[in-house]
């Protein structure tokens, strides 16, 4: 579909395409029956040349862009909507195996969409979930939400709820080797917020991807303080005097998602018995993951560690979100 890099869907890059005037349309996920490459509330945006997120692929994505494509080149054709919602049957239709149906909602984004992008976007950044009504033509309403996953809605008019939940999945990365360096590459494509940690500043490449943020620090322990509720921490220094501070710090914690520490079960087996001396309580040194990764990848290449590390963060972000939607947790962060 494009040579560059799929960019996950991101709302800055709609208000940055509208503010220089780019024609720019939203293509969401409003509704599902039977099976489908993703699930409603998935978006991606489409311009005459360029493509951030996915709808899952195939026939349905091409077919998305062009109809996306088509009411850009038409949107100042007197008459023309700029919202339509599309019902699309994948087997019949389009030839995919899933045999599902689809239904699609365009918009042709512009200026007085800017309100409502820039309430996302701030909202988003305070880690608060907004609502908005989209019917098939007027203005957008919106305001701020309780919800904590994301939903859409769609009515018998064709107005849909799209409920706009921020994920929460904010990584702590200690240590810019070149684990981290593969870490953040496969993070980077992630719907997720990444703080890469490291006292030697030298060592951040310059083109960090949007989501990824560099701080080059000699106190890593206040980073540890400062991190949400939440948080997965990653600690894989070039220390291990430094690791093992950083792991006394995150175990007087007690509300993160996810902690892992790089090495072998022997290092596991050490700093247990120097954190224990310590005073950490034994009974939470379950909760520390060493070594990390999922079970069954032996390869010691550093993308092979960083895909084993990055799906088993993922399991974690699923248990979580199952575990939301049991009542089992009354908040989560993904």
């Amino acid at each position: 579909m494009q040579d560059a890099p799929l960019k996950p869907f991101r709302f800055e890059d709609a208000t940055r395409w509208i503010r220089a005037d780019v024609p720019v349309a939203m293509v969401t996920i409003v509704e599902v029956k039977g099976s489908a490459p993703r699930e409603p509330g998935i978006r991606m945006l489409v311009t005459a040349s360029d493509l951030v997120g996915t709808i899952g692929g195939g026939h349905l994505e091409w077919r998305g862009m062009d109809i996306a494509r088509a009411m850009l080149a038409n949107r100042d054709v007197r008459g023309n909507p700029r919202r339509r919602i599309e019902r699309i049957a994948l087997g019949p239709t389009l030839g995919q195996c899933c045999g599902g149906v689809v239904k699609l909602a365009f918009e042709v984004l512009g200026e007085d969409d800017l309100a409502w992008l820039d309430a996302v976007i701030a909202a988003f950044a305070a880690g608060r979930p907004v609502q908005r009504t989209v019917p098939r033509s007027g203005s957008i309403t919106f305001g701020p939400s309780n919800a904590l996953l994301p939903a859409v809605t769609l009515q018998a008019d064709d107005t849909w709820i799209d409920t706009l939940v921020p994920d929460r999945m904010h990584v702590v990365l200690f240590g810019a080797g070149h684990v981290g360096h593969a870490l953040v590459k496969v993070l980077a494509t992630l719907p997720c917020r990444v703080h890469w940690v490291d006292e030697r500043d030298t060592l951040f490449p310059g083109d960090l991807a949007d989501n990824v943020e560099a701080e080059a620090t000699d106190t890593p322990e206040a980073v540890v303080d400062q991190a949400p509720a939440g948080a997965y921490f990653i600690v894989m220094t070039h220390s291990h005097a430094l690791d093992q501070q950083l792991c006394e710090r995150i175990l007087r914690r007690t509300d993160f998602a996810y902690f892992g520490l790089i090495g072998s079960k022997t290092k596991r087996a050490k700093f247990e018995h120097r954190m224990v001396e310590h005073g950490i309580d034994p009974a939470r040194l379950p909760e520390m993951t060493c070594p990390m990764g999922v079970s069954g990848i032996t390869d010691k290449a550093p993308a092979m560690i960083a895909v084993a590390i990055v799906a088993q963060l993922l399991q974690v972000r699923e248990q979580r979100i199952a575990a939301l939607n049991a009542g089992r947790l009354e908040t989560v962060h993904p």
